[in-house]
């Protein structure tokens, strides 16, 4: 028995892929199983891949396509672009069967009346039966269709979607994988269109699409039609809940970045333009494209679609959807879902590290988004498209940096031969991204201006393992990887945390064995993030500088107002770093710049003294309670109550550095209480810098007004030897072995522990130098913190001690 030509969308299932494909099937799961949850899919129908094989079949084409694919070398793209170009125009150029278009219109018919329309506007996509499976991500192998209405048009989509199984793009994939290309057929999903060109769109993924942190929905976006999203043709807004307190009721939303989205998609007003690129307003340019009620609906959704298919499939499947909002009605949807299938099949219990070496000249060239963690060297290949190729004239050679001004996936086979993609437009979730990401490739998108300042030919080195940026020098520099199985690492009595700088490494170094942060250091936030002097954010109408003022409007565009910005910028940063290692405590150092670094901020020339000897000036708790500073350490306190109460990161603690005496320490405390951030309140732990020798000789004092000390040892030791530590005069006498500075460290234990509150380290002193460790391990330090470059070395350093000590 023939096999039917369409079925509606409701009651269809994974179980029916071989007839309608992964996106048709899993919309059909939704609509069938989701909706009693409140999930929005828009309704349709699928037109099932008995339709395409009896296209190819009473066409005449299957013989000749076989034919084609046959000619193929794939070793050159020249021969796979014109065998793909001739069975895709073989395929368009013929007659569609009257047969199969009646019963696609009829259905049509079906769909528009469910609407009150003759002709509803609908998005015609292609779904393929070998698409979203569990081993291939087939996302944006074939071509979607928008704003689609009437036969003629709908008949013209469905048979575009039959030639785009053939795209270079989708025939170099299968051919990667070993998919038989006349087995895979090709069903078609003609779904309502969501008026997204009113309102906003993008996609969702229930990991974090570089680390594979499974507690992170990541959500990118902007307005319009959701392709320009997909392309990278637009920088989008990013948006990142963490899901655990997601799901306990607090809006976890953890970060919000405001994309560059100068352009939009929008419906176009002829039938040969069903879509058409504008210029956004800037109004809207400068807000996100979501509010925070939609952000916590849409990654809701998600986390429902990842449990759904986690129970379909039985064992975890994050999931990558595309949303859209509709511009009429202001309602949120779901038109499309799939698994996500990269970090999904990674073995999380090995990490590989790739870093720069240091005793190499770096000269910086430029910056994008960095997508994966990984470093490769090449030379420069400008291409600006596949049919003109721009530079010096040669064909792309395997290991070539390729360098454009947007990659999409028909550059996939140029993409798997490259040692590294950079591109001027594009976001970390567009398809050329999750491509690249999928095949190891590293990739920095977004640069701006990449095809300009860099020069075919060029040897340049591209570096993804730096955080969120990727950065590009100049030349081949050398780098090291270091393979690490976390299975093998042995097991220690001594807890060892981690120092924390970036809340974009965060998520990555959240799989190392650790037992939480230790040092989180909120001058980084401020210096990278905010990258303004605080007291200039709140002052600068007064100080008659149109610059900074100028400056400061386009800072805190998508904000409220100045204070706005800061808080949600610094409590932002913080609560990724808090998420990341959530329940573990993670210490957040409050800002210890000194006035030297402060005038070195935007608009910090106005508020910063000058000191002959800044080291040991205006610094650390000091200002906290000045009444020149008073106002700029209150936002600070703020941002940590948002995180703590209003996110539900109460494993966020916090800790006061160079903090002289204990009435200084009574101040401090006074005046954190007056901005709501109060000791033992909400379980809010306080802890102390323990790195001046009056925090040694009265630390009993100390002790009975906080939770915990943690030496730093950098300062304690340049205090304690009367040294500067930034002088390369007496930099041989430096050394925190010392004895005096480790008769300061067995004083400050013994104290602590008659006082019973617990001592940490923060350095690198434990991992680079072993009697130092064994130092500290038999003086019952209760935890070491050191940055993860480190983690693995001071873990084996801490268990041989402990074990000759039999611990």
């Amino acid at each position: 028995m023939n096999s039917p030509i369409v079925l509606p969308l409701n009651g269809l299932g994974i179980k029916d892929i071989a007839l309608v494909g992964g996106k048709c099937a899993s919309l059909g799961e939704m609509i069938t199983n989701l909706s009693g949850m409140g999930i929005l899919v828009p309704s349709g129908f699928a037109i099932t891949t008995e339709a395409y094989y009896r296209f190819i079949r009473e066409s005449g084409l299957e013989e000749f396509i076989k034919k084609e694919i046959g000619k193929i070398d794939f070793n050159d793209i020249e021969s796979l672009r014109r065998s793909g170009l001739n069975i895709r125009q073989a395929i368009s150029n013929t007659k569609f069967p009257y047969t199969l278009s009646e019963k696609i219109i009829d259905a049509y018919k079906t769909l528009s009346k469910s609407y009150d329309q003759d002709y509803t506007d609908v998005a015609v996509r292609s779904s393929a039966t070998a698409e979203d499976l569990p081993d291939a991500s087939f996302a944006g192998q074939q071509e979607t269709y928008l704003n689609i209405r009437g036969n003629a048009s709908l008949i013209d989509a469905v048979r575009n979607c039959f030639a785009s199984l053939f795209t270079d793009r989708a025939i170099s994939y299968r051919q990667g994988l070993g998919y038989d290309h006349c087995a895979v057929g090709l069903s078609v999903c003609v779904q309502k269109m969501v008026r997204s060109d009113l309102g906003a769109s993008g996609v969702a993924f229930s990991i974090d699409t570089e680390s594979g942190f499974k507690h992170s929905v990541l959500i990118n976006g902007a307005f319009g039609l959701g392709e320009l999203v997909v392309q990278g043709a637009i920088s989008p807004d990013e948006f990142n809940v963490y899901k655990p307190l997601l799901k306990r009721g607090f809006p976890a939303i953890i970060e919000k970045k405001l994309g560059y989205k100068d352009k939009q998609m929008v419906y176009g007003n002829t039938s040969d333009e069903r879509v058409k690129v504008i210029q956004t307003d800037k109004t809207q340019q400068w807000r996100f494209c979501l509010e925070d009620d939609q952000i916590l609906q849409l990654s809701d959704w998600v986390c429902k679609i990842e449990e759904y298919y986690t129970g379909l499939k039985g064992h975890w499947c994050p999931v990558d959807v595309e949303w859209a909002t509709d511009g009429l009605s202001g309602q949120l949807y779901i038109v499309q879902a799939r698994p996500e299938t990269i970090h999904s099949r990674k073995n999380p219990s090995m990490i590989t590290e790739y870093a720069m070496q240091e005793d190499q000249d770096k000269k910086e060239l430029l910056r994008g988004i960095a997508v994966g963690d990984k470093i490769a060297t090449g030379k420069v290949n400008i291409l600006y498209s596949l049919d003109k190729r721009i530079g010096d004239g040669t064909v792309f050679q395997k290991g070539d940096v390729l360098v454009t001004d947007m990659t999409d996936p028909d550059w996939e086979p140029i993409m798997k031969i490259a040692s590294a993609i950079i591109t001027n437009k594009g976001g970390r979730t567009c398809h050329a991204a999750i491509v690249a990401r999928e095949m190891g490739v590293p990739a920095i998108v977004g640069c701006g201006n990449a095809t300009d300042l860099l020069v075919a030919g060029q040897e340049i080195t591209a570096s993804c393992a730096q955080g969120a940026e990727g950065i590009i020098y100049e030349g081949i520099l050398k780098f090291s990887t270091t393979e690490i199985d976390l299975t093998n690492l042995p097991k220690t009595r001594t807890a060892i945390k981690l120092n924390v700088a970036s809340p974009s490494m965060a998520f990555k170094f959240a799989a190392y064995p650790n037992k939480g942060v230790g040092l989180a250091r909120e001058e980084f936030i401020i210096n990278n993030y905010i990258k303004i002097h605080p007291l200039a954010l709140l002052k600068h109408k007064s100080l008659n500088d149109p610059e900074l003022s100028k400056s400061i409007s386009e800072m805190i565009r998508g904000f409220k107002d100045e204070e706005d910005y800061f808080l949600q910028k610094l409590a932002f940063g913080i609560a990724k770093i808090a998420a990341a290692f959530y329940p573990s405590e993670v210490l957040v150092r409050f800002s210890d710049f000194k006035s030297n670094e402060y005038y070195n901020l935007l608009g910090g020339k106005y508020f910063e003294p000058e000191e002959e000897n800044p080291m040991i000036g205006w610094r650390g708790a000091s200002r906290y309670y000045s009444e020149k500073y008073q106002a700029a350490f209150g936002l600070e306190c703020r941002a940590i109550k948002m995180v703590r109460e209003q996110m539900g990161l109460r494993n966020v603690a916090v800790m006061i550095p160079f903090c002289r005496t204990p009435k200084e320490l009574e101040k401090v405390l006074g005046v954190m209480n007056t901005y709501g951030l109060e000791r033992n309140k909400e379980r809010l732990r306080v802890y102390l810098m323990a790195e001046i020798p009056s925090n040694i000789i009265l630390a009993e004092q100390f002790a009975k007004m906080i939770d915990g000390f943690s030496i730093g040892s950098n300062d304690l030791t340049q205090l304690t030897l009367g040294l500067d530590r930034d002088s390369g005069l007496v930099a041989d006498l430096y050394d925190e072995r010392n004895d005096a500075v480790k008769i300061m460290i067995d004083n400050l234990l013994t104290a602590a522990r008659y006082e019973g509150i617990r001592v940490g380290i923060c350095g690198q002193g434990p991992s680079d130098h072993p009697d130092f460790a064994k130092f500290l391990v038999e003086r019952g330090i209760d935890s070491i913190s050191v940055t993860p470059d480190a983690v693995t070395k001071t873990i084996y350093a801490v268990k041989a001690v402990e074990d000759k000590l039999g611990l």
